[in-house]
């Protein structure tokens, strides 16, 4: 009988200390698993090692069933669609069994893990700046902004189970691409609600170049409203509660019934406004930035003759207008380890965003 491996799929990140991030939380893991499990990780794109080699070194060491999970927040393009097409033509290639989990999702460790560090944000500014009554305070929450409908309604149930659970006055929401509100118009909206203290927390798993957008955007607009005070909560990085949820998305693998993944899918059923993507082909369009590294072009502010202290998305439009369609680094297909759409070409296609041109959106980081 052979081993039983773990097989965390990152996304990668051009930021060295993303990276970094992501291998602490895949160090810890192992003490949340059984004690005979093998547990290795990889990325998607940009940072080594990628998956492929995680995958190497879990079948060399005698691994023939590998569990893999998706290290991310919720299910776009690259959990449903890139990381699946990776998993299945390495399964193929090699003759092993792998299984792929779900994304972390909105699910109950997690939402205590965002209110764990919205709470040390307010706990410190309390400390520091007096006491606001939550009466008095705006949450506001920012996602990762995905291509896919689905992953960018998550993000708001995520923050009303915040605004709720916690008692804030008021909650907006906005993301730090692709999608509308993006985070400057979102800040500017919130300094018009007449809130004494706005908390900004990022819901993301990790530091990098959007964690340096969201907190450089923040600081400009507390700039311009001393009359608020602006409070920078922290990112999630590798809470207790985060670290229990990818685990259970690893042992769940192997229960009786293995709960699906991609359920509300706009590759698999009607999904408004996004009705042309059913079926869409199950491919991945990666491989072109597989393992550059943080010292890939782009990689860091101090290469960008459009941006300051921090990278604003500007140069992101910059692409688009060269290539016509919006590519903010993320796409938007899908979908669970080893099923397709019925469709067999590779085309490289993938439908443009239908509200690309939206003015809070990608169009808002133009300069003025």
């Amino acid at each position: 009988m052979g081993k039983t491996g773990v097989m965390i799929c990152g996304h990668g990140s051009r930021s060295q200390a993303a990276v970094d991030e992501f291998a602490v939380l895949a160090r810890k893991l192992p003490d949340y698993l059984p004690d005979e499990w093998l547990t290795d990780y990889g990325y998607l794109e940009f940072a080594n090692p990628v998956i492929r080699d995680g995958l190497d070194r879990l079948r060399e060491a005698g691994c023939d069933r590998i569990l893999a999970v998706p290290g991310m927040l919720f299910a776009a393009m690259h959990a449903k669609n890139d990381i699946p097409t990776v998993l299945n033509t390495y399964a193929a290639k090699h003759g092993i069994e792998i299984t792929y989990g779900r994304e972390l999702g909105v699910d109950p460790k997690m939402i205590a893990a965002a209110g764990a560090r919205i709470r040390e944000a307010l706990d410190r500014a309390n400390a520091e700046q007096g006491e606001v009554p939550l009466h008095e305070t705006c949450l506001l929450v920012i996602g990762r902004g995905a291509s896919d409908p689905d992953a960018n309604a998550n993000v708001s149930k995520i923050a009303r189970m915040l605004w709720e659970g916690i008692g804030f006055g008021w909650c907006e929401v906005g993301y730090s691409g692709v999608t509308f509100p993006l985070v400057e118009p979102c800040l500017s909206h919130v300094t018009r609600l007449d809130y004494k203290r706005v908390v900004v927390f990022p819901y993301f798993l990790f530091t990098g170049i959007l964690i340096d957008r969201i907190y450089g955007f923040t600081d400009k607009v507390a700039a311009a409203h001393p009359e608020i005070q602006f409070v920078k909560a922290g990112y999630l990085n590798d809470h207790d509660k985060v670290l229990e949820t990818f685990a259970e998305r690893v042992t769940e693998q192997v229960g009786e019934v293995p709960p699906p993944n991609c359920a509300m899918c706009k590759y698999r059923t009607q999904v408004l406004g996004f009705e042309a993507e059913v079926g869409a082909v199950q491919e991945s369009h990666h491989h072109h930035v597989e393992g550059q590294g943080a010292a890939a072009p782009g990689s860091n502010v101090a290469d960008c003759t459009l941006c300051g202290d921090f990278c604003t998305g500007e140069c992101r439009l910059e692409m688009a207008d060269h290539h016509h369609h919006h590519h903010d680094h993320d796409h938007g297909h899908s979908h669970d380890h080893g099923h397709d759409h019925g469709h067999h070409h590779h085309d490289h296609h993938h439908a443009p965003y239908p509200h690309a041109d939206h003015p809070l959106g990608p169009e808002s980081a133009r300069r003025k």
